[in-house]
């Protein structure tokens, strides 16, 4: 998989994939979460700006999958991860991952951190399996509590989300 910055034109292309990628929770119940819309287009050019979207390309450069990353708490937050139904159970998301965690360790960050839903198996279980540790009481820092509060504020039960973290040395 060859991953790079997205390029401004892709960013429609991106959201597409996010909300594909956010099908398989209406299998599991979860229709609120599946019917989520993408993270709007300024969001995504503000962070494609600041070099923080990365893209897995098939080999006609296209998009597959997508991270955005932001800073909170000094770390790379991992703001948003998707991938192509299409291209699931590939590699594409841990190959996007490790390249996050790469430009991270190049910039002198400690960690990548993101939340998620604790039970959902591609979400908590698979970045346990992708090195994350789900953090608990006052390994959640401030930044992070924040966004699970904002979560809530949207609707998320409080109860299925955590922060998670990994190391990237």
């Amino acid at each position: 998989m060859d991953s790079r910055i997205a390029r401004a034109d892709e960013l429609t292309q991106l959201q597409r994939i996010e909300v594909a990628s956010g099908a398989p929770f209406r299998d599991i119940g979860m229709v609120d979460v599946a019917d989520m819309p993408p993270l709007p287009l300024d969001v995504l050019a503000d962070r494609q700006r600041a070099g923080r979207v990365w893209v897995a390309v098939d080999a006609a450069d296209q998009p597959i999958g997508f991270a955005v990353v932001d800073l909170v708490d000094g770390c790379a937050h991992v703001l948003q991860l998707s991938v192509d139904p299409a291209y699931a159970r590939r590699g594409i998301g841990r190959g996007l991952l490790d390249h996050v965690a790469g430009w991270a360790a190049g910039r002198g960050l400690p960690a990548l951190t993101l939340t998620t839903f604790r039970s959902v198996p591609w979400n908590g279980p698979y970045y346990a399996r992708c090195g994350f540790r789900e953090l608990t009481g006052p390994e959640v820092t401030p930044g992070l509590a924040e966004l699970l509060a904002a979560e809530a504020a949207l609707g998320l039960d409080p109860a299925e989300r955590i922060a998670m973290r990994r190391p990237v040395g």
